[in-house]
């Protein structure tokens, strides 16, 4: 399941065409619920990328820099580490 919640966000259409309309003060939270598949894979010369897809097959694809996808790969050490949630 994909939930997106996009605050102050306007659409038109013209000329069947979409246009964000509006101020450029909007901010989105995207979730997504029951992961089937999970990708890591390397993006451009910079960047790692994840990529997460549920079962209906929508998408939500992450580029990190190398610190912050080493700052993921260390949160889920520590929480496999602490938790009861892997065993």
């Amino acid at each position: 399941m994909l939930s997106i919640d996009i605050d102050q966000f306007m659409l038109e259409l013209k000329d069947g065409a979409f246009k964000s309309v509006g101020p450029s003060n909007k901010e989105a939270t995207i979730k997504m619920y029951d992961v089937e598949g999970v990708d890591v894979r390397e993006y451009g010369d910079k960047r790692v990328k994840l990529a997460f897809e549920d079962e209906q097959g929508s998408e939500i694809e992450i580029a990190l820099f190398p610190e912050q996808a080493k700052a993921v790969a260390s949160g889920l050490e520590l929480l496999e580490e602490e938790s009861e949630l892997f065993d």
